[in-house]
C-alpha cells in the first residue's frame, strides 16, 4: 500500500495560472500594505487555489518484482574428468534448493558449454550464456550470477560492464592436479606426396617435470616412428607423407602417474597431399580425328605433365627423302620405354598399332612395367582388330581382352552397364539417367571377347565398349572406340567426354576418390558423416569407435547407385576410427587440437579479476566429511551491500514493482469542498464589513 497526492486541475494549467495570479498579487499587496482582513484574504485564495487544483489522495496497490539470479552451469568436456561433473551437479542442487527459499529471487539456470551437432566451437563460452539469460531483464533487477566451473573459460571479458551485480565463481576440481600435454607447435597444411614433410612440436607439463617423453608418432592410423621430446622444448619431426589427399597425422604420449586425464596426450594434424605432376606418356599410332581430344584434356589439366608422340612417318614408309631435310625427330624408344619408363604415371597407347617402331622385346617391358603398379590406357581403333594389332605381341599378358577381328560399323548410344552405374569412373555421368542417353551416338566400335576386369560402358548388342581391369599391382583400361572426338565437336549435343576421359584416367593412376571400395569420413561440427563407395548392392553397417574407447553402429543408406552414407552426432572431441568389412577409415570430430582440452586443470584464477571486479568472489568446491559438497550459503542484500564474506555468497534484492490497482479520493470535492471555501469567503466578507 502506497500513499500518495496527485494534483488534477478543473482547469488547464493556462487557465489556472490566468486566474490565480491576478488573485494572488491582490493578497500579496494586502499583505504588503497591512491591510485589515489579510489573513482572511490569504484564506480564501488558499480555499480558491485547492478548488481548482483538485488535488486527489492515491492508494496505489503494487506488487514487488523478483530479483533475477543467473545460475550458470559449466558443461563442457572438460568437466567430465574425474568426479567433477558429479560435484557440479550436487552443487546445481544445493544451490537451486536454498534460492527456493527467497521468493524475491527468479533462478534462471543455464547449462552452457557443450557443443551442439552443427557447431565446431568447444571452447567454453559461460559469458555468452550470462548475456543469454540477462538479457531482457533491466539492470535494476539483476540480482546476480554465480558460476559452476572448473575455471577454464574461453570467452572472460576484458570488463564486465554490462552487469552491475556481484558474480560468484564455484570452481570444480582439486587444486593440486597435475597434467601435462603435446601439441604441434608449427605443422603446414599441405605437402608434397612421398618426399619428407617437416613439423615441429612441444610437450608440456603443469608441474615442474623435466627429461625426456616417449612421444608416438602415427600417420592414418599407423606407427611411422618413436621420438624422444624433452619436455618443454620445442622438438622436430620429419616423416614421409604417404597418401595423396587428406592425411591424420597423430602424436601420442604415455599416461604419467596421477595425471589427471590422458585426453590431451595425443594431438593432431591434418595434411593435405598434394602429387607432383602426373607424368603421361601419350603416344598416337597416326594423326586422326581423336587424336587432339586426348592431347587437349591432358595440357588442360594442371596437375599432368604431358609427353605426345605422333608416328607420322614408320619405318616401312621409304620415299627417299633424306633424312637432313625431314622436319620430324626420331621416336625415342629406349629412353621412354627402357630407361625411364618407371618415371610415367599412365602409359596411352591412342589407336597404336605394331610396325616395328617399338622392339617386339619393349611391349614386354611395357607389361612388366603395368605388373609393378604402372598404368596402361588402349584407345583402340580398326587397328586392334587388324594383324598388327597389339594384342599380337608380348603385351597381351597386360591386357583385359582379345580382338576378335570385327569391327562395328553402326549408329550406337554408349550406355553404362549395371556396374558402371556404381563405379566411380562411369556413376553419374551427365545424360546417363535418360533413356537414350542425353549424349550424342558414336559409329564404331571394336569387337573383343572373354574380357576381364569391369565392363563399365557397352555399345550395340551389349558387347563391352569400356574395360577397366587391375593387373598385378598396376592398371589396365580398354576404350574401345576412337569415336569419343564426336563428343568433344558437339556432334549431336555432345557428351561428357571430359569428365569420362579426365575420370579414366586418373583411376588408372589410383586416384583415391576414385576407388571402387573407399571408406571416408570427417567431422562437421560434432556430427559424424561416414561415405562408403562400393559395387556390391549392401555394405552392411559400420562400426565406430569412439575417443573414449565406447563403440556404436551406424547404418549407411544408398544416396545414389554405389555409394552409401550415414551420420552420428558425437558428444566426444577427437579421433574417431571407423571400419567397414575390410577397409578403415579415421576421422576427427570438432576442432583440432581443441582449446576445451590445452588446459584441463582447474583453477580460479582466470575469473578472479573479472568476479572481484563486481564485487563477487571466487572459491573453491569442497567436499564435506560427508560426501557432499560445501556449497555457501547464499544471502539477499541490498544494492550497494557488502556482497559476501567467509561462508556465504549474497544476491542484490530490487526495489522494482508492478502497479496492480489505484483508488482515488479527492480532498476538496463535494460538500466539504463547497462548504470550506464558502467559509472563507465568508469569512473575508464579514472581515471586511467591520
Amino acid at each position: 500500500m502506497n500513499w500518495s497526492v496527485s494534483f488534477e486541475p478543473l482547469l488547464s494549467w493556462v487557465w489556472t495560472g490566468a486566474v490565480l495570479i491576478p488573485v494572488a498579487l491582490i493578497v500579496l499587496a494586502g499583505l504588503a500594505l497591512r491591510q485589515r482582513g489579510a489573513l482572511f484574504r490569504v484564506a480564501a485564495f488558499a480555499a480558491l487555489a485547492l478548488a481548482l487544483l483538485n488535488p486527489v489522495l492515491l492508494d496505489e496497490q503494487r506488487e514487488p518484482l523478483q530479483s533475477v539470479v543467473a545460475l550458470i552451469v559449466d558443461r563442457s568436456q572438460s568437466q567430465d574428468i574425474g568426479d567433477r561433473a558429479a560435484v557440479t551437479d550436487r552443487a546445481v542442487e544445493d544451490l537451486q534448493s536454498r534460492l527456493a527459499r527467497f521468493p524475491q529471487f527468479d533462478v534462471r539456470v543455464v547449462e552452457a558449454g557443450r557443443a551442439d551437432a552443427a557447431d565446431d566451437r568447444t571452447e567454453t563460452r559461460l559469458f555468452g550464456a550470462l548475456d543469454s539469460a540477462f538479457r531482457d531483464v533491466p539492470p535494476s533487477r539483476v540480482a546476480g550470477a554465480m558460476m559452476v566451473t572448473d575455471g577454464q573459460v574461453h570467452d572472460v571479458p576484458a570488463q564486465l560492464e554490462s552487469m552491475h551485480a556481484p558474480l560468484h565463481v564455484l570452481v570444480t576440481g582439486d587444486e593440486d592436479e597435475m597434467d601435462r600435454r603435446i601439441r604441434f607447435e608449427k605443422a603446414p597444411r599441405f605437402g608434397i606426396v612421398g618426399r619428407p614433410l617437416d613439423m615441429t612440436y612441444r610437450v608440456l607439463a603443469t608441474d615442474a617435470e623435466s627429461g625426456p617423453v616417449t612421444v608416438r608418432v602415427l600417420v592414418n592410423g599407423e606407427q611411422v616412428s618413436v621420438e624422444q621430446a624433452v619436455v618443454g622444448e620445442e622438438t622436430p619431426l620429419q616423416f614421409v607423407l604417404p597418401n595423396a589427399g587428406r592425411n591424420i597425422v597423430e602424436l601420442a604420449i604415455e599416461t604419467a602417474p596421477g595425471e589427471l586425464t590422458d585426453t590431451n596426450n595425443r594431438t593432431i594434424a591434418v595434411v593435405d597431399g598434394i602429387r607432383e605432376n602426373l607424368r603421361v606418356l601419350l603416344v598416337s599410332g597416326e594423326p586422326h580425328a581423336g587424336e587432339r581430344t586426348w592431347r587437349n584434356l591432358l595440357k588442360s589439366d594442371a596437375s599432368v605433365d604431358l609427353v605426345h608422340f605422333t608416328i607420322l612417318r614408320p619405318p616401312e614408309k621409304q620415299d627417299g627423302t633424306p633424312i637432313n631435310e625431314l622436319s620430324l625427330i626420331a621416336f625415342p624408344t629406349r629412353e621412354l620405354f627402357v630407361e625411364r619408363i618407371n618415371d610415367f604415371d599412365l602409359i596411352i597407347f591412342d589407336r597404336y598399332q605394331h610396325r616395328d617402331v617399338l622392339p617386339i622385346l619393349y611391349y614386354d617391358y611395357i607389361a612388366e612395367y603395368v605388373e609393378n603398379g604402372g598404368a596402361l590406357l588402349i584407345a583402340a581403333g580398326p587397328e586392334y582388330a587388324g594383324s598388327q594389332s597389339i594384342s599380337r605381341t608380348p603385351l597381351m599378358s597386360a591386357l583385359p581382352a582379345m580382338p576378335t577381328g570385327n569391327v562395328i560399323e553402326e549408329a550406337f548410344y554408349p550406355r553404362l552397364t549395371e556396374l558402371g552405374q556404381r563405379h566411380p569412373v562411369t556413376r553419374g555421368l551427365e545424360g546417363s539417367a535418360a533413356e537414350p542417353p542425353q549424349w550424342s551416338r558414336w559409329f564404331r566400335l571394336i569387337d573383343i571377347e572373354n574380357p576381364t576386369g569391369e565392363v563399365v560402358m557397352d555399345g550395340p548388342g551389349d558387347r563391352p565398349l569400356l574395360v577397366l581391369n587391375r593387373k598385378g599391382e598396376g592398371r589396365v583400361g580398354m576404350l574401345l572406340s576412337d569415336q569419343g572426338w564426336l563428343w568433344a565437336r558437339g556432334f549431336e549435343g555432345g557428351g561428357p567426354h571430359v569428365s569420362l576421359y579426365r575420370r579414366m584416367a586418373h583411376w588408372l593412376m589410383k586416384e583415391p576418390e576414385l576407388e571402387e571400395e573407399r571408406l571416408t569420413a570427417e567431422g562437421r561440427g560434432m556430427t559424424l558423416d561416414i561415405a562408403r563407395q562400393t559395387m556390391s548392392e549392401d555394405p552392411g553397417q559400420a562400426t565406430v569407435i569412439s575417443p573414449s574407447g565406447q563403440t556404436l553402429n551406424v547404418t549407411l543408406s544408398a544416396t545414389s547407385p554405389g555409394l552409401f552414407t550415414g551420420s552420428v552426432e558425437t558428444d566426444e572431441i577427437g579421433l574417431y576410427q571407423i571400419g567397414n568389412g575390410d577397409l578403415t577409415a579415421l576421422a576427427h570430430v570438432g576442432p583440432i587440437n581443441a582449446p576445451e582440452f590445452q588446459d584441463t586443470v582447474s583453477t580460479t584464477e582466470v575469473l578472479r579479476p573479472t568476479a572481484e571486479a563486481t564485487g563477487g568472489s571466487v572459491r573453491r568446491l569442497q567436499q564435506t566429511v560427508t560426501g557432499g559438497v560445501g556449497v555457501p550459503n547464499v544471502v539477499p542484500i541490498r544494492a550497494g551491500g557488502q556482497p559476501s564474506g567467509r561462508d556465504w555468497i549474497g544476491l542484490q534484492t530490487t526495489n522494482d514493482s508492478t502497479l496492480r490497482s489505484v483508488s482515488r479520493t479527492p480532498l476538496f470535492g463535494g460538500f466539504f469542498g463547497l462548504a470550506l471555501l464558502l467559509m472563507a469567503m465568508g469569512s473575508m466578507w464579514y472581515r471586511e464589513g467591520r
